[in-house]
Formats: C-alpha cells, sequence, structure tokens
C-alpha cells in the first residue's frame, strides 16, 4: 500500500487583522525560519536583500503585525507615548501634534492619539485605557483632571507631561503658559489702543475661563467694566463668533472691541460685522486667541495672541524621553510664555 504525504495546510493570505497569523506562518510563507523573520522585523540590515524582500511580502501578504508588547515585557518598554488633545476639530493643538509626532518618529517610537473632549468624563476613561496599556509616557492637555484620574496617573510609574497650561503642582512635568496672564496682558494691550467699551465672545471650557477672569480683573483694576460677556460650547467654530456677536449686538450695549477666546470665534465675529455693514477696526475692534496659520489672511488681518505649540510638543517629548532614558529632569516645569500678535483688526 502506498503511503500518503501530508503537507501542511498552506497559509491564507487574507486572514488581516485577526491576530491569529504567527510569527511561524510568516516564515513558513518566505521558507525561513522563523528566527530570521524575527531578526528581518528587527534588525533589517543584517538579513539579505533577497530573503529580506520574501519575508516582506509574506508579511504583506499574511497582513501579519508584530506583537510589540512581547518585546516591550522584557525591556519594560511599549515603544508607545500616548497624548490627549481636548479636540482635533480645531486646529490650535495641531502643531503640539505634530511636533511630538515628529519626536517620535525620530526616537523610534510611535504617537497615540487620544481626543479627550472638554469635560473630564472622556479623559478618565481614556486615562484607564491608556494606563492599562503601559505607554512610555503620556502627555495631556490642560492640568484640570479627576481626583481619580490623577490618582491613577500618579500610581502608574508612567512619565506625564501636563501641556498648554501652568501650574506649582504639576502631576510630574509640566510645559505651558498662564491664561490668566494672557487675559490681563491682552486687556492692557486693548486699554493703551484705546478702548474703553470692551466685550468677549468666549468658549465655556477651564482654560478660557481662566484668560476671561484675567482680562476682566485687569479691565476693572484700570476703571473699564466688560460690558458683555456671551458664552458658547467648546469647541468654537465660526457660527458661534457669528452668533455671539449678533447677541452682543442685540443687547443694544455700546461695545468698541471683542476678545474672543479663539481665532474662529473671531473669523466669526468679523465675518458678522462686515455683513452687518461694519468695518473692523473702524466700527468694532477684534481681537482672538491662538494666532491659527490663517489669522495673518484674513481681511483685516487678525490681531491674536501667538501660542508656539511646536515647542510645546518638542519639550513634552523631551521631558519623556529624558525620563525613559533615566537622565535626571531637574526643572520639571518649563512656562514657555506667549506673545501678542499685532495686525489689522484692532
Amino acid at each position: 500500500m502506498k503511503k500518503k504525504t501530508v503537507q501542511p495546510p498552506p497559509v491564507r493570505a487574507s486572514r488581516r487583522g485577526t491576530g491569529n497569523t504567527t510569527l511561524t506562518d510568516v516564515a513558513r510563507l518566505a521558507g525561513v525560519s522563523a528566527i530570521t523573520v524575527s531578526r528581518a522585523l528587527k534588525r533589517p540590515a543584517v538579513v539579505a536583500p533577497a530573503t529580506l524582500a520574501r519575508i516582506h511580502d509574506a508579511v504583506a501578504r499574511t497582513g501579519y503585525v508584530p506583537n510589540l508588547m512581547a518585546g516591550g515585557l522584557a525591556s519594560n518598554r511599549s515603544g508607545l507615548i500616548a497624548a490627549l488633545v481636548p479636540t482635533v476639530a480645531g486646529s490650535v493643538f495641531l502643531d503640539t501634534v505634530q511636533a511630538l509626532t515628529d519626536a517620535c518618529d525620530e526616537a523610534g517610537c510611535q504617537l497615540i492619539l487620544g481626543q479627550s473632549g472638554y469635560t473630564g468624563f472622556r479623559e478618565d476613561a481614556l486615562i484607564n485605557a491608556i494606563v492599562g496599556r503601559r505607554p512610555d509616557g503620556i502627555v495631556l492637555t490642560g492640568i484640570m483632571h479627576s481626583t481619580e484620574g490623577r490618582r491613577k496617573l500618579l500610581a502608574s510609574g508612567i512619565p506625564v507631561v501636563e501641556t498648554w497650561d501652568l501650574t506649582p503642582t504639576p502631576i510630574d512635568m509640566l510645559v505651558g503658559f498662564s491664561h490668566e496672564r494672557v487675559g490681563t496682558e491682552v486687556a492692557d494691550f486693548l486699554y493703551r489702543r484705546g478702548y474703553r467699551h470692551p466685550a468677549m465672545v468666549t468658549a465655556d471650557d477651564y482654560r478660557a475661563g481662566l484668560r476671561r477672569s484675567g482680562f476682566e480683573a485687569r479691565m476693572r483694576s484700570l476703571g473699564v467694566d466688560v460690558v458683555n460677556i456671551r458664552m458658547v460650547s467648546a469647541p468654537t467654530t465660526l457660527q458661534h463668533g457669528r452668533e455671539g456677536y449678533a447677541a452682543l449686538l442685540a443687547e443694544g450695549v455700546p461695545v468698541d472691541v471683542v476678545f474672543c477666546s479663539s481665532d474662529v470665534l473671531a473669523q466669526g465675529v468679523m465675518t458678522e460685522a462686515q455683513a452687518r455693514g461694519l468695518r473692523v477696526p473702524d466700527d468694532i475692534g477684534v481681537m482672538g486667541f491662538g494666532d491659527l496659520a490663517y489669522a495673518s489672511f484674513l481681511h483685516p488681518a487678525l490681531t491674536t495672541v501667538h501660542i508656539d505649540g511646536k515647542t510645546i510638543g518638542q519639550q513634552a517629548a523631551q521631558f519623556i524621553f529624558d525620563r525613559i532614558e533615566g537622565r535626571d529632569v531637574a526643572e520639571r516645569i518649563r512656562d514657555i510664555g506667549f506673545s501678542l500678535v499685532v495686525r489689522d483688526s484692532v
């Protein structure tokens, strides 16, 4: 009786994203050993080009994704940095995110981005998910976190950098600026410009609230009342700006300048003013916050507050990399400040 030869089952190239494809499957398809596949994925320069090409082809056909956690357990490194921003709908945080992405790419790790919103509920859920995956570092926007979220971050032992705000008591490390001081300096600037009937169109989030408080307090100290404040929900939109200024006009109270908590709101205020035949800045001055890329191209060009988001991202990344490599972080708080960009809208 003729003996039958049993062939191993073929590797199906359609098994993408199931998590079932193994290193052995890739090795079998490429006609090499599993250790050669592992070496090719970790140190491709030591593998012959023809062999490397076959392995890459097998990886592509099987949809294999290396188990990064397996290697990370031995080295206590995950190769991941997690960052939480309130929203990706607006562009004020994009420079920070891009700087973090570039720094991670250069360091050979990956950035995971989460959208936390402007309330603590979503941030708490994200913190739970992130800490459980043990990233090498966590970058947060702002300093206002729930008691439970702060406790978990402190207990995790993971390097944490808070950004876009300032406090003498960060969770771990911090890079940002004083929002209250922004409000104060804007008030001084507008007062020097001769404005005596200021109003605000501002978001209802915590950081915008600090700018509002600083602005109001400084104006009062100068003998000027902020005549009206229109609050809108975050994230802000051009529609919010138009509607906010329309509501100010409906009040019938004289307003000679509007300080907005974002450039997007300021653009909306300018649009509404111009739609009603008002001239900016002759009839109404408008000032924004953020110095977004389009601010200088508006008509008139928008006077605003510039924040160096790129530096925030670079410094946050450096803080984490220093901590990972065991280097001493002597100065855990960095105030990068801000600058007023004077253009044509006031």
